[in-house]
């Protein structure tokens, strides 16, 4: 039996689990249409509702000593998040903060539930304070106070075991990181990693149970992360855990248990490591039982003895599992719906690799459909740059495919998960080496008998949005069509009107305003649109920060001179479709398109 796109985009998946205090699970759902929070207190059964918001709830987390959560909202996309915090019953939702046009990022509950700390934008929108705020029983903003000021791009990941201090990651560019202490009473901060070389990663970190020292997932001295432990008074690494050629990139730790749990990422699969850690010495627990695909998000129980992760593979949809950690085995906790599409419709992807232009092996998920074909061919572009297209489950994957396209979702130069080197293969004036990749790709489908090389589609969002474009204009000859969702059209436009607290990082990335305008705009689609010879789909959200809704407007007024152009804005959406109505409005725009032009 067929089903419609709608039934797809009815397929939920849980998110963020927490654990509560007493042992029960918190977690976001979108059973009504948007993200909100729930909470059970066993495996399977009935969830309760906590909150009720027509936005989109972007996280959720428990205090360690009461039935009360703090959570994240946005309005309308705007990523100016609020924090709130919800009483474990629903009955009482509190609103913490109220500078509606500051981004405020969680930095997590102190160890006695007391206090709270977070970054946010206040005083400069291109500039992330550190604060620390009480439970606000007085009030949105009572209670509040700035410990540290002279930050980069910082984020509190933690509090010290005695609750004295913060852990504070400060980004300078997406490869290049340092990690500092903040002491809160004195506001001193001690900048552990400042001797260490540049351009080295710290993209996970979490304090030691006996709080002397900090794991972290980094490349200091090395191509691939791994787990090491930083001495936050000298700035020394010692190796933990080796990834060898897969990078280790989440590190979560128990103080009460003296545990911690890794995640290595093995060609895109998760694998979950739990062990006891005294130092540097791991001695590891059974292996847990957990189907292959990707781990998104861990919350260890209260007593350390169970771990709460979400699972999404490629045929299963995300849902909570808790592992017992003395057995390895897992429960899974949720039972997200599937629309009522059976499971065993889903197709599972291929991990091929393909050779490019310079020799390089590029990885690549392959999935197809029924039959012998010649068949239409989604390639479908992640964003990022530096992210990676993983075996985790997704819904419009599952429906083009049992619609007839094969979809095909490379990882090219600049993707994160095959270490520094080839993350950083495609800075500044090697960008359009990462588009010659996608036509090695395009290259190696139509080599096939089963792929149309008449009916091949350029599709994706935010920085794949550009791949697409770029696509189009450098190759025109490949695609049948092409769809745009909330992608960058020029880059200097973009670097222009992003948000305040990006543009230094995006230049980074991309090349500087200063010094690569000329090249910036030789490269940008909307400077060579005369040459796209395919129909556009463009898509984006009227109050997307990031990539603003103007990149849509002037690839669309360039475009339409040439080719036909079919554009739609989503008033109250952001950087993506958040909201069900949304979501399936923009979708079907997708399927109709694609009936038409390919």
């Amino acid at each position: 039996m067929a089903y419609d796109i709608e039934r797809y985009l009815d397929i939920r998946g849980a998110g963020d689990p927490t654990y509560g205090p007493t042992g029960e699970l918190a977690f976001t759902l979108g059973t009504t249409g948007t993200a909100q929070v729930w909470a059970l207190g066993a495996p399977g059964a009935w969830p309760t509702q906590l909150t009720f918001h027509d936005e989109r709830v972007q996280w959720a987390s428990f205090s360690p000593t009461r039935e009360e959560l703090a959570y994240g909202m946005d309005t309308g996309g705007d990523e100016f998040t609020q924090l709130h915090r919800v009483s474990g019953d629903g009955s009482e939702d509190v609103q913490l903060t109220a500078f509606p046009d500051a981004k405020h990022d969680w930095g997590g509950w102190s160890h006695d539930g007391d206090r709270i700390a977070y970054t946010a934008n206040r005083r400069d929108a291109s500039r992330f304070d550190v604060y620390v705020q009480g439970r606000d029983e007085a009030g949105a903003n009572a209670d509040c106070v700035r410990v540290g000021d002279a930050f980069d791009l910082p984020s509190v990941v933690g509090w010290s075991p005695s609750d004295d201090r913060l852990l504070v990651v400060d980004t300078h560019s997406n490869f290049d990181q340092d990690v500092a202490v903040l002491d809160v009473d004195t506001g001193e901060i001690t900048r552990a990693t400042a001797g260490l070389d540049a351009d080295t990663r710290f993209s996970w970190v979490a304090w030691a149970p006996d709080g002397g020292g900090v794991y972290v997932t980094t490349d200091h001295d090395a191509d691939t992360r791994y787990l090491g432990l930083l001495d936050p008074e000298t700035g020394a690494i010692s190796r933990v855990a080796d990834g060898g050629d897969w990078p280790i990139e989440a590190v979560v730790t128990a103080h009460d248990a003296g545990r911690l749990a890794y995640v290595r990422n093995r060609d895109g699969y998760s694998e979950l490591t739990i062990a006891d850690a005294a130092g540097t010495t791991l001695t590891e627990q059974p292996t847990p039982e957990l189907p292959d695909g990707v781990i998104r998000g861990l919350s260890w129980g209260p007593d350390g003895d169970t771990l709460a992760v979400v699972v999404s593979a490629a045929t299963e949809n995300p849902n909570v599992f808790v592992v017992d950690v003395a057995t390895g085995a897992a429960t899974q906790w949720t039972n997200a719906a599937t629309a009522g599409i059976p499971k065993s419709t889903f197709r599972e992807p291929e991990l091929i690799r393909y050779e490019t232009f310079d020799g390089r092996e590029i990885p690549a998920l392959f999935t197809r459909p029924d039959g012998d074909g010649p068949h239409p061919v989604i390639v479908d572009f992640h964003g990022g740059p530096e992210g990676q297209r993983r075996p985790s489950f997704l819904s419009l994957r599952q429906y083009f495919v049992d619609n007839g396209y094969a979809v095909f979702e490379p990882n090219v130069r600049g993707s994160s998960g095959y270490g520094a080197t080839y993350m950083n293969l495609d800075n500044v004036r090697n960008r359009m080496d990462a588009v010659a990749d996608g036509k090695a790709g395009v290259e190696w489908l139509t080599a096939r008998t089963d792929i149309d090389a008449d009916r091949v589609v350029a599709y994706g969002g935010s920085y794949g949005g550009f791949m697409v474009l770029a696509s189009l204009t450098e190759y025109p000859e490949l695609w049948a069509a092409g769809v745009d969702i909330v992608g960058i059209a020029n880059f200097v436009t973009f670097l222009e009107n992003t948000g305040d607290w990006r543009r230094e990082h995006r230049e980074s990335e991309y090349g500087s305003l200063d010094a690569d305008r000329e090249f910036l705009e030789s490269i940008s689609p909307t400077n060579n649109a005369d040459r796209i010879r395919a129909p556009l789909l463009v898509l984006h959200g009227a109050n997307d920060p990031r990539v603003p809704v103007g990149e849509a407007e002037r690839i669309v007024e360039q475009a339409s001179a040439h080719v036909p152009v079919e554009k739609h804005v989503f008033d109250d959406e952001g950087h993506g479709f958040s909201k069900r109505a949304n979501k399936q409005a923009a979708y079907r725009a997708v399927v109709d398109f694609l009936d038409d032009h390919a």
